[in-house]
């Protein structure tokens, strides 16, 4: 999960479990949360990761409770991008990344709340690319397909285990200050156009702890009668034309 997310989780006194890539940076998240974290670095795009992950935690906790699937990345660099000039390994990337990963963390999730029998929740990072496109500026074209894949996906699953007390929702973002928007935070031009796009609180970027209300929110007792909705924390921008010069 998101470290902010998962430091509001932590602050609200759940245990979190995290997962992350990087060794070195998973550490310094791990010191950052304290006792009531532990992780695992893994590839989430692998079917095994979210499994592993799993069983470190009921050893740990014994049971569980929630899901947040943050894993995700930009394909630019491996050639997403216009749909005329995608590259196989931009889609295949992207693909794994963000949508694979996020179908097997929640079917491993699924399984276990299923096991437990005691219900649990789901919360998935889509993106407000996945409906409200900006071509001027954001056009990575498998991306979007990955992020309205997560909404679709979410929603159909929401709809099948709603009776066995499984909630499941999405989170949309704009853009947010994190290592996968430096192409755009270093672009005058997108950052110009982002401003007006996203006019909420002088206009600007959002940051990861914009989103920890709503992550606390989805993922608690408070969400305990909503299941299959999507919430934009975008600045305004699916409600913004947005200026281009």
């Amino acid at each position: 999960m998101g470290l902010s997310g998962a430091k509001a989780l932590r602050d609200a006194g759940h245990n979190v479990a995290i997962m992350g890539r990087n060794p070195e940076s998973l550490e310094k998240a791990l010191n950052l949360l304290g006792e009531k974290a532990i992780g695992l670095a893994g590839d989430a795009s692998l079917p095994e990761t979210s499994e592993q992950l799993l069983q470190k935690s009921l050893e740990k906790w014994g049971e569980l409770h929630g899901l947040y699937h943050v894993a995700g990345a930009s394909g630019r660099s491996k050639g997403d991008g216009k749909l005329h000039e995608l590259t196989d390994e931009g889609i295949d990337f992207t693909i794994d990344v963000n949508l694979k990963s996020l179908i097997y963390s929640n079917r491993t999730v699924v399984k276990q709340f299923l096991k437990q029998g005691t219900g649990g929740a789901i919360l998935n990072m889509a993106s407000v690319l996945g409906y409200s496109p900006s071509p001027n500026f954001f056009s990575a074209h498998t991306y979007a397909a990955t992020k309205a894949a997560a909404i679709g996906f979410t929603q159909s699953i929401a709809s099948t285990y709603a009776k066995d007390n499984i909630r499941a929702n999405v989170i949309a973002p704009a853009l947010i200050e994190t290592p996968m928007s430096g192409r755009a935070m270093n672009d005058q031009d997108i950052t110009n156009f982002v401003f007006s796009k996203q006019p909420l609180d002088g206009g600007r970027p959002g940051k990861p702890e914009d989103l920890d209300a709503a992550v606390l929110y989805f993922l608690t007792e408070a969400s305990q009668f909503v299941t299959g909705q999507v919430l934009a924390v975008d600045g305004g921008w699916c409600i913004t034309d947005g200026q281009h010069s």
